[in-house]
């Protein structure tokens, strides 16, 4: 193991697979200039800055990679995603089904997301929900350096377009990443902590806060079960419903607002599937829906904190489990 923060596990999987497949390129707003050391070994040919002009970074994407390339784009921040939304949704996450599988699509859109940074509403938008909507696209949102990593490779060599969310709190945070080749694949959540009393389900810097709250809660008798779900789509149910069979509760825990997000969907899909199993209603705890604020008391206010989720936790489990 080595000890990486999560800017330097995105270039490391960055160089890596620009080595090991010459079809990957890098471009986007400011790539070469941030990332000095992939330009000068790959050359300006692969590691392109690009005009600010979101739309166009993402349809010259979707163009090279219909042409047999694997382009890495960088668009900065989410909420920039919606000026090249036509050509994300409409270019790449269709085509491959309107060509009748003709045409394969293999790009990796990354952008930076959530509180940390005081940047303001209009660069601080969790937005991946709206993303997980779109047919043909894949999601994903690490919490560590060595998902980031390992997420990250597995993206570059999806044949599908994956859009690959950093959160900001987390850029260079530090930990530990397993020496040589280290892939995780899309799809498959990890189990932090095992218990049986209730389920946290979190993913990105709220992982964190669950992993906290699930200590204070072991000194009061509970022992919750901590999942990362790493990938939001495709989301790996069978590990969520096998947990919530197992304790009966769920907690679902994201700074993204409430209104038809990631929560939502894990809600109704455990009352669907393991309604039987529920001891207790599911519980979400979000942020507001309301745009991002640019102070720092506010920003940080609006994010799930471990304190608040012993509190529902609390609520959840009756007395009986906290009598020793």
């Amino acid at each position: 193991m080595k000890q990486l923060t999560v800017y330097e596990a995105i270039a490391e999987a960055l160089a890596e697979e620009m080595r090991r497949d010459p079809r990957v390129l890098m471009m986007g707003e400011g790539v070469a200039t941030k990332r000095g050391e992939l330009l000068a070994e790959f050359g300006a040919a692969r590691v392109r800055n690009t005009p600010l002009a979101e739309a166009v970074i993402a349809g010259t994407a979707v163009g090279a990679a219909g042409m047999g390339l694997r382009p890495v784009i960088d668009l900065l921040f989410a909420p920039f995603m919606t000026l090249a939304m036509d050509a994300l949704i409409n270019g790449a996450g269709k085509l491959r089904y309107l060509s009748g599988g003709q045409f394969e699509f293999p790009l990796v859109a990354m952008a930076m997301t959530g509180s940390g940074w005081c940047v303001g509403g209009q660069h601080n938008h969790n937005l991946e929900a709206m993303f997980v909507q779109a047919p043909g696209l894949k999601v994903v949102m690490p919490s560590s350096p060595a998902d980031f990593k390992g997420l990250l490779k597995a993206a570059i060599r999806e044949p599908d377009p994956v859009l690959f969310f950093t959160d900001l709190a987390l850029l260079h945070a530090a930990g530990p990443v397993p020496e040589g080749e280290h892939v995780v694949p899309l799809g498959k959540a990890a189990v932090l902590r095992q218990g049986q009393d209730l389920t946290l389900l979190s993913y990105a810097k709220t992982v964190a806060e669950c992993l906290q709250a699930a200590e204070a809660l072991a000194e009061l008798g509970i022992e919750a079960e901590v999942i990362d779900l790493r990938t939001l789509k495709p989301l790996d149910m069978a590990t969520v419903l096998a947990s919530v069979r197992r304790t009966g509760r769920l907690i679902v825990v994201h700074e993204a607002a409430a209104p038809c997000g990631v929560g939502a969907e894990l809600a109704a899909q455990v009352a669907e599937q393991a309604f039987g199993a529920l001891k207790a209603p599911v519980r979400r705890l979000t942020g507001p829906d309301a745009p991002a604020a640019s102070s720092w008391v506010l920003e940080q206010a609006a994010v799930p904190r471990a304190p608040e989720i012993v509190r529902v936790a609390r609520e959840l489990v009756p007395a009986p489990a906290l009598s020793w």
